[in-house]
């Protein structure tokens, strides 16, 4: 990974912390999880897997740091370091870069219901759920729903970005 790609995913996942703690509420009391859709995109300038587990634990201690679910630092970490490789294999199965935004939307959506599901049940089992699972789990598909579509919106502009400052 060259430094450029480094420093470039340092800041979006810094961007996507300051965009994680500051945006409302949209649909049910959700928010768009704007720090993994940060850590996806910085997963797609990955090359070298070792990079994938650093993007994945920085950003579980991140989303650890701000969670406002009752316990969920532990769970927020144990799902960001295992959904960073489940996302990083997708990217490659369906070989995307995050260009395509049929590809784009799908890996979001992916992404984000492994995430979630893997956060309710390690939440599950290490502090236990507020509400059963069967209720908690359409907040999942919610939220999947809203990245997806935030992170197509957020890949067109740093491509256009990109494409400009280079």
């Amino acid at each position: 990974m060259s430094l450029k790609k480094f420093v470039l995913s340092s800041v979006l996942l810094a961007v996507g912390l300051l965009l994680h703690q500051v945006s409302p509420n949209f649909v049910f009391g959700l928010r768009p999880d704007f720090l993994l859709i940060m850590m996806f995109i910085s997963l797609s300038f990955v090359e070298d897997f070792k990079y994938v587990f650093v993007i994945g634990l920085v950003s579980g201690v991140l989303t650890a740091l701000t969670t406002t679910f009752p316990g969920g630092q532990l769970p927020n970490i144990i799902d960001k370091v295992i959904t960073a490789p489940a996302v990083y294999m997708l990217m490659r199965v369906f070989n995307t870069k995050l260009n395509g935004k049929i590809g784009t939307i799908i890996i979001g959506f992916l992404g984000t219901l492994i995430s979630g599901t893997i956060f309710l049940l390690s939440a599950l089992y290490l502090v236990g759920l507020p509400a059963s699972l069967g209720v908690l789990f359409p907040t999942v598909l919610v939220a999947a729903f809203l990245n997806s579509m935030c992170i197509s919106f957020i890949t067109k502009i740093l491509n256009v970005t990109l494409k400009y400052s280079n």
